[in-house]
Parts: C-alpha cells; structure tokens; sequence
C-alpha cells in the first residue's frame, strides 16, 4: 500500500480491517475499511438522523479508506469482483471482532484522480461532494482545498431507516445511547455558572469556576457518570471543544481541568445554585421538548447519619433525553 497507493499507507483509525484478495496464492488487491468520518454533511443530510444520536451511531458505519488493485493485476471487473466479495462479507466479519454490525459504508473519491467509476458500476449512491476542509490538529482548515466526492453503499435495505430512528434496539445499540450537546448549548453552559462563587483560595487557582462547572454538566448530561468519566468526557474533547469552555490557553493549545479538580469543586461548590445555574439553563434550552418523565433511583451504600437511604427523583425530556433536575431525598431502610 505504501509503495503503489498514491496516498500511501494509512494508520490504524478506530475500529478497522484490512484486507488482502489472493488469486492462485497471489496477491492481487488490497483494502481497509476503518471508522467513518465523525462529519459530513451530505451523508448527514441523506441519512437525516439528529446530531443528538449521530455520534453513538458512527459504529454502524465505515469507510472504504484504501483500495489498491495492485500494478500487475490491472484486469477487467477484478476491482468489482474484490469489492463485491469483501462487502458480502464485510459486516458479519465486524460482529465478529468488534462485537457489532455494519449497516452503511461510504468512500470519499478525489475527483483530481478519479471519476468513481468502480463505486458507479457497483450501484454505490453518489450523494454529492464534500465541502473540501481537512483535518488539522486546531480542528479544521480555515478554507476548503480539496473537496471529494462522496459514495455510499447500504449494506441491508433499510439502513437508512435503522440509523435515524428515535431509538435503536439491540444489536444496534449493544449499549447505552450516549448523547451530544450541539456547539451552541456547550458555549451557552459557561454564562450560567458565572454568578456562583467560586468556594477555593484565589492562590494556585488555574481554572475558571464557571469552566469547570460547565465541562462537568455537560459531561453529566452526555450520560457520564462519576469524576473519572467526567474527565476522561473532558480530555477527548477537540480544540473547538475546549475553546467553547473558555479553557485556558497556554502555548498553542487549550488545557483540561484535572480528575482532581473535578472532584475538588463538586465536592465544594453550593449544590443548590448550582441546581439553579442548571435549571435556568434548561428553561432555555428545553423547548424540543414535549413531555416529561419522570424517575427515581435508590442509590446503593448512600446512607445518611440517621441510617437512611438517599434516592434520586430525576425530571428528563422525552425528546430531547436531557436531565432537566434532581432532587434528593431520604427514605427509611
């Protein structure tokens, strides 16, 4: 791949395979099909699924990265024939090793090398072009260079239909569905938690209050739980991520709070004006949803000094699935 492919080899991305078509003992193509793009607008649009679910769905698609037919085996309907068998294959052999089925794979054509000639014979769907930005470490480039053309292939029928439901039953969704905040909500989080005092010494402190606040509702609120998972939530956050926070920037790039800060100013900050903060935040930002239910939970070992177990009444949108307020409260063992 790295000799003959003209964009040479390509790491590891996510959940990837690679493969290898033999005729007689020869090598004659090679392909890989690793994680599909986080964004695109044009398959967003056709698959019309809500950015709320888009990211915990990105599994049930791939990408067709690399395909090589190599220089000697340039034969008519080979580069057909290889692609066929490797799609009829392609989703059982995800199952099996990373534990969940494919429904859709796409393939970005440069259209400075290629027309998509093979994608078009094999009745893969043109959905148009690219806007053309790539990836940088700050995010994306400023202007577009390169747009590609953009291909995808249903592997069953109704996979468009799968991906933008409400709700996706197993083995589409092996776990919990995890949800995304859009950028707007997570650059309006940091406003509502700047009247709250901050409870730690002036001395040493190197993250805003309200920056703090802000990562840990948003990390609570795309399901994680506890200051490990909240901040694991925070450093996988990209550069445009963190800027929306107001994280503090040092030497070219955005830093994270600690594990330890987490704690630190949860464990320490007003619980009720922070209720507050939360509760004013979702008055304004809860309008997509119709109704609410309502839930409660008995927390394990949370036992006060009365000897009385804490439970967790929770009020969570129907359509938006946010968790709009807790409240806490003893019962008797």
């Amino acid at each position: 791949m790295q000799a003959y492919h003209y964009l040479g080899s390509l790491a590891k991305i996510g959940e990837t395979l690679w493969y290898v078509a033999t005729y007689l003992g020869e090598w004659v193509s090679l392909l890989s099909f690793s994680s599909a793009a986080l964004k695109c607008g044009a398959r967003d649009r056709w698959i019309g699924w809500n950015f709320r679910h888009q990211y915990s769905r990105l599994n049930l698609l791939t990408n067709n990265s690399r395909f090589l037919i190599l220089p000697e085996w340039h034969y008519p309907n080979l580069a057909s024939k290889t692609l066929s068998l490797c799609l009829k294959r392609l989703s059982g052999d995800w199952l099996a090793h990373f534990g969940h089925p494919l429904l859709l794979v796409e393939t970005f054509v440069d259209p400075a090398h290629f027309h998509g000639t093979l994608y078009k014979a094999a009745n893969w769907l043109y959905l148009g072009d690219t806007r053309g930005f790539s990836r940088t470490r700050q995010g994306y480039s400023a202007t577009a260079t390169a747009p590609k053309m953009l291909f995808v292939c249903l592997l069953q029928a109704d996979a468009r239909t799968v991906l933008s439901r409400p709700n996706l039953e197993s083995p589409y969704q092996p776990g919990a569905p995890k949800l995304m905040l859009s950028a707007e909500k997570m650059l309006s989080l940091y406003d509502f938690f700047t009247d709250i005092p901050d409870p730690r010494r002036a001395e040493g402190r190197r993250h805003s209050l309200p920056t703090v606040l802000a990562i840990s509702a948003a990390a609570v609120l795309c399901g994680m739980q506890g200051y490990k998972a909240i901040s694991d939530w925070a450093n996988s956050l990209g550069p445009k991520g963190r800027e929306r926070f107001r994280c503090r920037y040092v030497k070219g790039r955005f830093l994270i709070p600690s594990e330890s800060i987490f704690r630190d100013v949860l464990i320490r900050v007003d619980p009720e004006q922070l209720d507050r903060a939360l509760q004013q935040w979702h008055e304004v930002h809860g309008q997509d949803d119709e109704s609410l239910a309502i839930d409660g939970k008995t927390m394990k070992n949370a036992i006060d000094k009365a000897g009385r177990q804490t439970h967790i009444m929770s009020a969570i949108g129907h359509q938006s699935k946010i968790c709009y307020t807790q409240k806490k409260s003893a019962l008797c063992p």
